[in-house]
């Protein structure tokens, strides 16, 4: 249950549908990375059990997850980056990618896919919310983003971290689109940093037609790199436009090197599936492939305490190599 100011902003969300905020400054008094407008949406859409995900069966508990729409500075039909958290929630480290694709004419639309929920965090009890709750969340955004008048639908990319980083790589399968995408349109992009990869799908080498870049660190022992380098090595094997970018000294989280973090941390009794090889079984239950039972966040593969914290200096690396790539694959002036 929302409590408090939770409750009475989740209600209003759900009556209106939509709010609107605006900035009426003049947009050249403004700077750059401030967005001309701003609009909160409500975002109906379902929590599910992975296994009902992977079936395809839609009877959930209906829920009104929120987003928000920050318009860049400009005119006409723009590009959007929908932004999705980790494990706990939006917090401060989206603030600087916001602003900075706001900068190069980008609009951003982040998801929250917790506080509709009732949630602030999972990582201590990753059990709370099924690991592919969140594509849903992102299929139902990229349905009201595609209908937006000042969204350019050929141009619109995902991008994620951590948890989100998971769903965004996993939201490029062919499958999970078939089932799940009633849009009628597609991302251009999916840009995963730091996911977990540890897990094997159903035909997931069969990805839409759509370039993947991850952005992943090398002592990341939250959701280690070598996973993804596996998963990487079946996408390319397939033909797949998929890359990863690895960095040196940069632990899960590097990225909070853009608010000028340095310490690496412990995240107290956070839990990791780093040392487990999970695989899609018959009827899309979840399988341990280490046990072959049901997997579970019990299963003795689980660890604790990973460590978290940002590197300044390839955080900057990997912002300058996501904009090179957006600059190219938008078409920006």
């Amino acid at each position: 249950m929302l409590t408090d100011w939770r409750f009475t902003a989740a209600a209003v969300i759900f009556c209106t549908g939509l709010l609107f905020t605006s900035i009426e400054t003049s947009a050249q008094s403004m700077p750059k990375d401030v967005a001309a407008r701003t609009e909160i949406y409500a975002i109906p859409s379902l929590t599910i059990s992975d296994q009902q995900f992977l079936i395809g069966d839609a009877n959930g508990k209906q829920v009104t997850v929120a987003g928000q729409f920050r318009i860049a500075q400009g005119a006409g039909k723009l590009p959007v980056v929908v932004l999705m958290h980790g494990s706990s929630g939006v917090g401060a480290g989206m603030d600087p990618w916001v602003r900075h694709f706001n900068a190069m004419g980008i609009s951003t639309f982040v998801i929250d896919g917790f506080s509709g929920r009732g949630l602030t965090t999972v990582g201590p009890n990753q059990a709370l919310l099924g690991r592919l709750n969140f594509i849903v969340d992102i299929y139902r955004s990229l349905e009201i983003l595609a209908k937006h008048p000042r969204v350019d639908p050929e141009r619109i990319v995902l991008m994620g971290f951590s948890r989100g980083g998971q769903a965004t790589l996993y939201a490029s399968l062919e499958r999970f689109h078939k089932l799940w995408n009633k849009s009628g349109a597609q991302f251009a992009a999916y840009i995963p940093f730091y996911p977990d990869c540890s897990t094997s799908y159903a035909t997931d080498a069969e990805t839409v037609a759509r370039p993947i870049r991850i952005y992943h660190g090398t002592p990341d022992d939250y959701n280690p790199v070598a996973s993804c380098k596996a998963y990487l090595a079946r996408l390319q094997e397939a033909r797949r436009d998929a890359v990863l970018t690895e960095y040196p000294d940069s632990a899960h989280g590097f990225d909070a090197g853009l608010l000028g973090l340095s310490t690496v941390t412990v995240s107290a009794n956070a839990q990791s599936a780093r040392d487990c090889r999970l695989k899609e079984g018959e009827g899309g239950v979840l399988m341990n492939d280490d046990t072959k039972a049901p997997f579970t966040y019990k299963d003795a593969c689980i660890a604790l305490n990973p460590h978290v914290g940002g590197n300044p200096t390839t955080a900057q690396e990997a912002r300058k190599a996501v904009s090179e790539f957006l600059q190219a694959l938008l078409k920006l002036g």
